[in-house]
Order: C-alpha cells, then structure tokens, then sequence
C-alpha cells in the first residue's frame, strides 16, 4: 500500500508527492516505514529458516525454538543497523 500510494503520488504530480512525503517524513510516517522495515527483516529470516527446514535440518524441538528467537532478535537488530545507515547517509534527521 506504502508503494502503489509512492508511486502514484509520483506519477500525479509535485503536489501529491509534497502530501505523501509529509506524511512520510513525519514522526507517525516514520513510524510506519520503520515498522514496515522491520516486517520485511522479519519475513526474510522467517523464510530462512523454512528454507533450513526444507532442507531437513533443525526440527529438534530446542533448535525450532532458537531459531524462532534468533529470527526476531535477528530482524530487530538489522532493522536498527538498516535505519541507522540510513540516517547517517542521510545526514540525520
């Protein structure tokens, strides 16, 4: 949704894409796309794992587990290493 309204914003116009980047540059936007950031990350090592899964390896109930737990450690961490790169190239706020 974050990109069909990027994109047609874009297309639209000046004005329209002034409206969406407003938005997104906010505080409740940057809430959001950080959010989304980390809904990414985390769907990215979910399908790592199902891809060790898929090659029969860590159904051991103790690994399940850690590999649950270091995908969501794991997507939190690089969200922030994500934004924080992103903030440096950028300047910072």
């Amino acid at each position: 949704l974050l990109l069909a309204w990027w994109l047609i914003a874009a297309a639209t116009g000046p004005e329209a894409y002034g409206v969406f980047m407003d938005v997104a540059t906010s505080w409740f936007g940057r809430l959001v796309l950080f959010g989304y950031t980390w809904a990414l990350i985390h769907h990215l090592l979910g399908g790592i794992r199902h891809f060790v899964w898929d090659l029969g390896k860590g159904f051991e109930l103790g690994t399940v587990e850690w590999m649950a737990r270091l995908s969501l450690a794991g997507s939190i961490v690089l969200t922030l290493i994500v934004w924080a790169v992103a903030y440096a190239m950028a300047g910072g706020l």
